[in-house]
């Protein structure tokens, strides 16, 4: 696999519409993503000292945090306001080969900052709830 800008790695959430149309969050120069998943632990008299695992269980999340300069766009106030009122919206992250994440994410926090001779910017971090799905 060759390797990948760090600038095509984008986040995107849904303009709301049917079917679903993703617009890229504006502004953004960080996008970190993590895979999470809980060990189920099936250790037991014969497993020789070793832990064993349970394949396929246990919980999996994904979490996404990003960082940016505030352009204000629509994408941008759509994440706002599904911060203040705790919603769950459809998201997307894609990559430069052309694979894409999907899923619903809850904003579980939205930060804002300035300096008085600086630009305003934004730091946020996603949780998933439900599947999310490669494509």
């Amino acid at each position: 696999m060759p390797a990948q800008k760090g600038s095509a790695f984008l986040l995107k959430i849904t303009n709301g519409a049917i079917p679903a149309v993703y617009q890229t969050v504006a502004g953004l120069r960080t996008t970190q993503m993590s895979i999470n998943g809980d060990a189920v632990v099936v250790t037991s008299k014969d497993s020789g000292g070793w832990r064993e695992l349970l394949s396929g269980a246990g919980v999996r999340s994904v979490s996404v945090s990003a960082a940016g300069i505030f352009l204000g766009s629509s994408a941008e106030a759509r994440v706002r306001a599904n911060a203040l009122a705790g919603t769950i919206d459809d998201y997307e992250l894609s990559f430069e080969d052309g694979d894409k994440l999907r899923g619903r994410f809850l904003v579980q926090k939205l930060d804002y900052a300035g300096d008085f001779n600086g630009e305003r910017n934004y730091t946020m971090q996603l949780e998933s709830s439900g599947l999310v799905s490669n494509l």
